[in-house]
């Protein structure tokens, strides 16, 4: 199979690279590239990233949230895991997603790890998951692009792919946790990553007797347009989120604050204020100005930041409230 080499280690850029080898690529016969990105959650197309990813932790961790264009669950990536895309022609998309599927399994059972497949897109060792991957098709052809966890910080991607306990009810395709296990258990010969990519390179080209492919100046230069103008975008990440409600309590000062919240792309179109809180003026107010507000903290804050909230909560400062809504 013929390769492509793609260095790049920025989220947002191999996101954009995977969308534009779909649709631009000249090829008539399947391509692959192994590539990695720096600390990102990467969810499927179809979710509430709210409902799916502790927004907080990412934040305070400076790891990206990037939104893709197929479809599963959110996955988490670091410099610890290996991804690997394959693009090619399909004119019977049953029998070609099975084999596009199979070829990342089949090349790790060629370096003696003992791999099944399990579901809709999942790759497991002994039970445990080392690969989930999904796929999308544009015109006539398929890419199926996935995960292989080789040293993936486990604490980490446990933290980030567990939101904060809240009710939360969403229309957006929830992801299905499983017991996860990282490669390098299965592998003692491989000594790091790279050397995981070099041999998987090897494999999956025939050892390189399938020449490489290369992209154009032009082309990457529309890859870096498409990553700045699309998958870089607030719009994109969160503002495609479905309808979500959460309802969010606390007691401060004032006494029990609950909020109940409705967010259509990721911004507040209804917010309600209840408990047995003590305050001088009404809620209702802050219900209001809240109203169209992008949810994330800076923003909330900003929005607050005009009222005396121990006017609406006794002995509340905005930092409390803000606190509270996540």
């Amino acid at each position: 199979m013929r390769y492509l080499k793609n260095p790049n280690t920025d989220p947002y850029y191999n996101m954009a690279f995977d969308e534009y080898c779909l649709e631009n690529l000249a090829i008539d016969e399947p391509v692959f590239y192994l590539w990695q990105n720096r600390p990102a959650v990467i969810v499927g197309l179809n979710q509430e990233v709210n409902t799916e990813v502790n927004l907080e932790y990412l934040e305070k961790n400076g790891i990206a949230l990037v939104r893709r264009v197929t479809g599963g669950g959110a996955v988490y990536h670091d410099l610890g895991n290996l991804n690997y895309t394959i693009v090619g022609p399909s004119e019977d998309l049953e029998r070609d997603y099975p084999e596009y599927a199979g070829l990342m399994m089949k090349a790790l059972q060629k370096l003696g790890v003992p791999t099944t497949l399990s579901g809709r897109n999942d790759i497991l060792v002994e039970g445990r998951k080392v690969s989930g991957f999904a796929k999308r098709v544009c015109k006539n052809r398929l890419m199926v692009h996935g995960t292989l966890l080789y040293k993936v910080d486990l604490d980490v991607l446990t933290q980030v792919l567990n939101p904060s306990a809240t009710k939360l009810q969403s229309k957006g395709i929830a992801s299905v946790r499983s017991r996860v296990a990282n490669l390098c258990d299965y592998l003692p010969e491989i000594q790091d990553i790279q050397s995981l990519s070099q041999r998987l390179e090897e494999i999956l080209s025939c050892n390189y007797s399938d020449s490489e492919c290369k992209l154009s100046d032009a082309d990457l230069a529309n890859i870096q347009h498409l990553s700045d103008e699309k998958f870089a975008r607030w719009e994109w990440n969160y503002g495609r989120s479905p309808k979500a409600t959460l309802t969010h309590s606390a007691r401060l000062a004032c006494g029990t604050v609950e909020i109940h919240l409705t967010l259509a792309e990721n911004r507040i179109s209804s917010c309600r204020f209840g408990g047995d809180f003590l305050g001088n003026l009404p809620a209702t107010d802050l219900e209001s100005a809240l109203q169209g507000v992008v949810y994330n903290t800076e923003s909330i804050r900003e929005r607050l930041s005009s009222f005396t909230i121990s006017n609406y909560f006794d002995g509340v400062a905005v930092d409390d409230l803000v606190s509270m809504m996540f």
